[in-house]
Formats: structure tokens, C-alpha cells, sequence
């Protein structure tokens, strides 16, 4: 998972600009709102980090492992004695 660049924001100044700081989310990038210096909340996109497509060939990946299929020529239980 790629790491969002983030903007930081005081709290008052967040409430002034909801709509230019939701312009930002959408575009990728994650909002800190900070109180007194510290952070104390995050906006993110809602589909932040949730590729399902990506997700879904990883697990069929693991499947295809589980049931015989071979690395470098190797199935799991000889790589495993091989201790990789």
C-alpha cells in the first residue's frame, strides 16, 4: 500500500475550510486537524487503501499455492523444509 503525502491543519481553520480540505481528500491526500499542536483526527478517502481487484488476485495467489502450484519449481512444503 502506497503512503498518502498529508496536510496539516489547525482546528478552527479546518472548520473554515471543510470544503477545500474535502477537495483534498478526494484527490488522495490525508487531512491531520490538529488542536493545540497535536493531531486529534484524520480525514481520509473512503476508498483509501481498499483496492478489491488488488486484494482479490493476492488471495488467489495464496490459493493457487495451497493447492499444489509450484515456486521456483518448488512446492510449499519443500520450500518450507528448506526453511524459505
Amino acid at each position: 500500500m502506497t503512503r498518502t503525502a498529508h496536510y496539516e491543519i489547525g482546528d478552527s481553520e479546518a472548520r473554515n475550510s471543510l470544503s477545500a480540505l474535502m477537495v483534498r481528500v478526494e484527490a488522495g491526500e490525508e487531512v491531520v486537524i490538529t488542536r493545540r499542536g497535536r493531531p486529534v483526527a484524520r480525514l481520509i478517502s473512503t476508498n483509501a487503501g481498499h483496492d478489491r481487484v488488488a486484494a482479490k488476485l493476492a488471495a488467489d495467489a495464496l490459493l493457487a499455492v495451497t493447492r499444489g502450484w509450484r515456486l521456483d519449481g518448488m512446492t510449499v512444503n519443500e520450500l518450507k523444509a528448506e526453511g524459505r
